[in-house]
């Protein structure tokens, strides 16, 4: 598991480029071009598992679906950040991707530091020092174990 770390700010064009929106829908399209223009090595690098750290606002900008659609694809287990743009948060539920926010644990990070993640307890350990933060609520973990809205909702419907 790798830490890409982030500042404030990180809108939806540094994660994935708009000149790609009409060009570019699916996940292995996108993959390609995530971070292009903040972090070249990121497509190339990212491996499933990996996690990003950021600071305040993260996902600002406009409202596209590729940038959440791209992390989700490449296996981003959870962005953590100071805060986050509320449209990409509400997109980032819908594709089951896990965002927390927890400034302690961002400022606490630095590079080639240990981390431990568990999402369900609403923990965060960096280099043994333990950061908590809110319990995500059981419906944000069913729509993440579905892989998506999308999914839990059709599995919702099914089971009626």
């Amino acid at each position: 598991m790798k830490i890409w770390k982030y500042g404030n700010n990180v809108n939806t064009d540094q994660l994935f480029p708009g000149k790609y929106t009409y060009t570019c829908s699916t996940p292995e399209e996108i993959k390609s071009y995530l971070l292009e223009d903040l972090d070249p090595s990121f497509s190339k690098n990212v491996k499933p598992g990996d996690i990003i750290f950021a600071g305040k606002n993260f996902g600002c900008g406009s409202s596209r679906e590729q940038p959440v659609v791209g992390l989700k694809s490449v296996g981003i287990k959870a962005v953590i950040a100071e805060s986050f743009a509320r449209i990409f948060y509400r997109s980032a539920i819908n594709q089951g991707l896990i965002l927390i926010e927890c400034p302690e644990a961002v400022k606490a990070y630095k590079n080639g530091d240990k981390i431990e993640l568990d999402v369900d307890n609403g923990q965060i350990i960096v280099n043994g020092k333990t950061f908590n933060f809110p319990k995500l609520p059981e419906e944000i973990l069913a729509i993440r174990n579905a892989g998506g809205l999308l999914n839990y909702t059709r599995t919702k419907l099914k089971n009626k």
